[in-house]
């Protein structure tokens, strides 16, 4: 049996990773080494019956590293910028499999996401490809809803509005952001029982609390609770006023496609106080006019998980919606019509987890076909 070890598997992605591959028996087909950057030496987590006294490996050991057939890691990209160089200057020539971004756009790399990609994939293990990664999880998303038109070249711009969730920076955002849900309800709980009050004078001490010092803003640098935050990570120098989150949208969506001619892809990211689950709002420029019926089943054809929702209020609000998928694999269109500027553009709406199908998903997929 092969040896596969991981590293970062205690974090968001990590642990719904685990989970997945736990569901799905995936540890009964290799030999599993767990490793930790500054716990090795503690137990190991038990994943089957045979697993109940591992310990913990050393995450910095190059030697032990070394002896791996398969390398899992959702640690982040400052391991494997310090790791990933070190231990194929080795001599290492495992597969290394990795949920960060460092490695996305590396000419030795492939972006896995084999519904979509599948093909790609095939083509970079047989030209000796040992180096795969997870892409941006609004990317992903994307790309798993719109993979019929993609698969028939039918797409030839897209703009973008993400709705991204608080747990798209994290578990520490997601803390912060019910540690401010909590600060607000303890500062208005006196006023909420006293139905003499204005609505608005609520609403005003709200608006002048959330705006003090008082209220935790370490993650987001400002409060999320009752706002949304329209940047998401650092600004991109290549391209001035895009944020790197947007830039990525356009190399990442090519480089999964393996496009011989650009696909323009724009974005704008946005931070929302959800908890889990990314949305995006699509504007589609075709290559042809279809009607919607075709569109429609073009789409939910494509994969297994995608779900084309009907454009009526009462279902879009019920399966179209962060809590409708959370925690699922499905994938939800929606909202779907032709624009008024022309019948060749298209609006969408979709939602999905992004830390199955956005993160964990795809890595737990390259696995199993590594293996």
């Amino acid at each position: 049996m092969k040896t596969v070890g991981f590293v970062g598997w205690r974090g968001m992605v990590g642990s719904v990773l685990m989970n997945r591959m736990k569901e799905e028996s995936d540890f009964n087909h290799f030999n599993a080494v767990f490793f930790s950057t500054s716990q090795a030496g503690e137990k190991a987590p038990v994943v089957i019956q045979d697993h109940q006294n591992l310990i913990l490996q050393n995450a910095w050991d190059i030697e032990y590293l070394k002896s791996l057939d398969i390398l899992v890691t959702c640690q982040g990209s400052t391991y494997t910028k310090f790791i990933y160089p070190r231990l194929r200057a080795s001599g290492w020539t495992g597969y290394w499999i990795d949920t960060a971004s460092y490695l996305r756009m590396h000419q030795d790399a492939v972006i896995v996401l084999d519904p979509v990609n599948k093909l790609v994939i095939e083509r970079g293990i047989n030209n000796g490809v040992k180096t795969f990664v997870g892409g941006n999880c609004t990317v992903s998303l994307m790309l798993m809803a719109l993979g019929g038109l993609f698969n028939q070249n039918l797409i030839e711009w897209i703009f973008v509005s993400t709705y991204q969730a608080a747990s798209g920076y994290g578990a520490k955002a997601i803390k912060e952001l019910l540690v401010q849900i909590g600060q607000v309800y303890n500062t208005i709980s006196d006023l909420l029982d006293d139905s003499n009050i204005p609505i608005l004078e609520i609403e005003r001490v709200i608006t002048e609390f959330s705006k003090t010092n008082t209220i935790s803003t370490d993650c987001f640098k400002k409060p999320l609770i009752g706002n949304v935050l329209p940047w998401i990570g650092e600004e991109c120098v290549e391209y001035k006023g895009q944020s790197r989150e947007e830039w990525k949208g356009q190399l990442e969506t090519n480089k999964i496609l393996n496009t011989s001619k650009l696909i323009l892809i724009d974005s704008l990211c946005v931070r929302v106080c959800s908890l889990r689950c990314h949305s995006q709002s699509l504007m589609i420029k075709l290559k042809k006019n279809l009607c919607l019926t075709e569109i429609e089943n073009l789409i939910e054809s494509h994969n297994n998980w995608v779900k084309v929702v009907s454009n009526q209020a009462d279902i879009s609000l019920g399966q179209l919606t962060p809590l409708s998928v959370s925690g699922t694999l499905r994938i939800a269109i929606g909202r779907l019509r032709k624009m008024n500027i022309g019948d060749e553009f298209i609006s969408a709406f979709t939602v999905g987890d992004q830390l199955l199908w956005g993160a964990a998903e795809p890595i737990r997929r390259i696995l199993n076909r590594l293996l």
